[in-house]
Formats: C-alpha cells, structure tokens, sequence
C-alpha cells in the first residue's frame, strides 16, 4: 500500500513540475510580447484557430496553441539536425537579421539576412558558382596574388568580393540543398517559401495574424513583429537544434567505439581459431596405430589419398612396400 502512495506522490511531484515548466515558457512568451497579433482588418481568416481573443481591435494569439507549435517544431528540427542536415534561417526584416545570424551561427547553420536571391535553391549551382567565385577573390587576397595587379583591379575586385560576400557569405559552407527551412514572417520571406514548397523542403516558420498557416509544414503562431517575440522564439528552436547535433556526436563517439569493441573481437576471434587450428595440427601429426605409409590402419588396397584401388595395384595390408612378385 505504501508503494501505491509513493508511485502516487512521484506521479504528482512530476506532473507539477512539468505545469511549473509549462508556466515559466508561459510567462517569458507572455513578457516576449509573443501574443500580440495584428489589427483585426489585416487578418487572415485561416488564423482563427489560433487566436484567444480581440482587444482595441488587436488579435491576440493564444499562447497555449503556441506553446504547442514550438515544442512540435522543435522536436523535428531536433531530429533533422540528428540526421546531420543542414537547416537554412532565413529573416531578411531588420529587426530579426542579427538575432538570426547569431543563433544560425551558433549551431554552425546557414543563414540568410540581407536579400534573398531569386533562385536561391531552385537554381542551387549557379549560387554556388557565385560562392566559388568570391572564394577564390578572397584567396587571391590573402596569398598575395593581389600584388601583381594595378590598383584599380584590386579595388573593383575587393568591392565585388564584399559585396557577394554580404548577400553569400551566410551559405559559403553549404555544398547542397538544406532540408529545412525556418522562416520569419513568411509573408515577408514569400519567394524563399515558395522555393522551398518547390523542392520539398520541410519549412518552419514564425506565422502571426496577417499569415497563412497551411502554407508551412510547421507554423508558430507568434509575433513575427517585436524583436523580443523573435529572440525567444528563434533561440528555443536554436537549442532542440544544439541538442540534436549534440545527440548526434554521442551516437557518432559509441558507433566508433563499439567498432572498435568489434573489431578487437575478430582480432580475439582470429587468434581463438588460429590456437584451434595448430591444437588440430598437433593432433594430426601424432598419427595413431596403423598412420602412415602403408601401415596396418589403411583399408585394403587403399592408396593415399584415392578411393580405393583393386587389389594388388596398391600397398597390401601389410603395407612394405612391395608389390606382389617383384620389388620396389
């Protein structure tokens, strides 16, 4: 009986903690400013599920529906990042561009914040030949074959560098298509969510009043506007993300090691059989009553390694060598 009341209390202990945690992502959301929509004339009907109530004609989102979408969203960003693919940020409005690139950053993701370009992932290789280009400029720069042109070459060329290197630099380590997308403000971002429906890119977004939320596979409901909503928004996707590659270097640090358990196995293994095979060998060479040429252990007529030849054509059971009527 008091095993049933300690499982009970334990039950309870653990629920509450979890509200408590519930409560506090609750309460920052609601400091965050993460509830404050749009004006009731800009909203999208499509919105209605996620929106708690209207006050002096603003809609404010219902913080319980975002709490919901960001735990989802995390939970599969995590596992993409597991996965070892690459997820592209992309928030070109200026309150969200430093936020962003600091968090894509962090987790070593690519990221765009100034200007998307049409064809960013649709026309995917010539990016890339861009990318290559200021590359190289930059490695021009650095080993000093710079030196040998005139002065104006060098400044036109640093000047193309900088600016591919402020639209480009953020997907310079990206060799092929992110898996996903996350996105603020998608009415903002219109062409990079297309492209990424095109492909069948996964695609996260930040979606508030004024959105549609069936555009994306994971929506947020959520301030895409105030640049608090975007930090604490952008930064609890960014951890699932750091704990999923984290998870990921674990899993990759017990693969090896348990390879290495394998392989020192078959080492083991090799040397077990290669002991069995000389314990064989021992045997073999000390041959029983009748081994050898001849000896009286052969069955008549049978010849060393044949099948049995007729009598008198091979050794006798007397096994001397010697054939009948005449000698060897």
């Amino acid at each position: 009986m008091a095993n049933i009341f300690e499982k009970l209390f334990f039950k309870t202990l653990l629920n509450y903690s979890t509200m408590e945690e519930n409560k506090s992502l609750h309460q920052q959301l609601l400091e965050a400013g993460v509830h404050f929509g749009h004006l009731k004339k800009k909203w999208n009907p499509k919105m209605l599920p996620y929106i708690f109530a209207e006050k002096n004609g603003i809609h404010i989102i219902d913080l319980n529906k975002t709490i919901a979408g960001l735990e989802e969203s995390a939970a599969a960003l995590k596992a993409v990042a597991k996965s070892g693919k690459k997820i592209m940020f992309v928030a070109t409005k200026k309150q969200a561009k430093e936020i962003v690139a600091e968090a894509a950053a962090s987790v070593n993701m690519p990221f765009v914040t100034e200007r998307w370009l049409g064809g960013m992932l649709t026309n995917f290789q010539t990016i890339r030949k861009s990318v290559k280009k200021m590359q190289s400029i930059q490695k021009m720069l650095d080993d000093g074959t710079m030196d040998s042109v005139t002065k104006k070459e060098r400044l036109t060329l640093s000047r193309s560098k900088d600016k591919m290197e402020k639209v480009l630099g953020g997907i310079s380590q990206m060799g092929r298509v992110p898996a996903a997308l996350f996105i603020v403000d998608i009415s903002h971002e219109h062409i990079a969510l297309a492209e990424a429906k095109r492909l069948g890119i996964a695609t996260f977004a930040m979606v508030d009043t004024n959105s549609d939320p069936s555009k994306v596979d994971y929506a947020v409901p959520s301030n895409d506007d105030a640049t608090k909503s975007i930090a604490i928004i952008t930064n609890y996707l960014t951890a699932a993300i750091m704990e999923g590659l984290q998870e990921r270097s674990q899993a990759k640090e017990n693969g090896e090691e348990e390879a290495s358990d394998v392989e020192e196995n078959n080492v083991r293994g090799l040397d077990i059989n290669e002991d069995d095979d000389k314990n064989e060998r021992r045997g073999r060479g000390g041959r029983g009553p009748g081994a050898g040429a001849g000896g009286p252990g052969r069955a008549p007529g049978a010849a060393r390694g044949g099948a049995g030849r007729p009598a008198g054509a091979g050794r006798g059971p007397g096994g001397g060598g010697t054939r009948p009527g005449g000698s060897r």
